[in-house]
């Protein structure tokens, strides 16, 4: 007759192999979250100053046309629901002069809710940016778009 052996093998994991999983799963998510979170931030900031820059093109065209005159919606704006506009006569360009004004509000990231985004354009028909941190309480240099200080 002959005998049969029978493997008796392990089976699943050890305690220190699924230990060393979790604390490489820990580590990179120590890494990750916060990367992920300074690129919405950067993302949520340079879409607004984008929205914001669609209307300079609307204000140049009303200024060839002599009106100087306008609100938000005069130039096209519809709202965001990532920026709350200030009040309209900001968008008051009388002599050529005037500012587009964004503030991100309460859809924004919590860090970088009331920071505010300034288009400003001069008499000559140049514009400027500037971004100010507002009510920002995370508020990193990075986050200002190229073209904004």
């Amino acid at each position: 007759m002959q005998e049969i052996k029978m493997n008796h093998g392990q089976k699943g994991f050890t305690l220190i192999e699924l230990m060393i999983v979790v604390a490489i799963i820990g580590i990179l998510a120590a890494i990750a979250i916060p990367q992920y979170q300074d690129y919405t931030a950067r993302t949520q900031v340079n879409r607004a100053y984008s929205e914001l820059s669609s209307l300079r093109t609307a204000v140049e065209e009303r200024l060839t046309r002599g009106i100087t005159t306008n609100t938000y919606a005069d130039l096209g704006f519809t709202g965001s629901n990532l920026t709350t506009e200030t009040s309209a006569s900001n968008a008051n360009f009388a002599g050529g002069t005037g500012s587009l004004v964004a503030t991100l509000g309460q859809n924004a990231g919590a860090g970088i809710t009331g920071a505010t985004i300034t288009l400003t354009r001069a008499a000559n028909g140049g514009w400027t940016c500037t971004v100010a941190q507002g009510g920002a309480t995370a508020w990193k240099a990075s986050y200002i778009p190229a073209g904004c200080n």
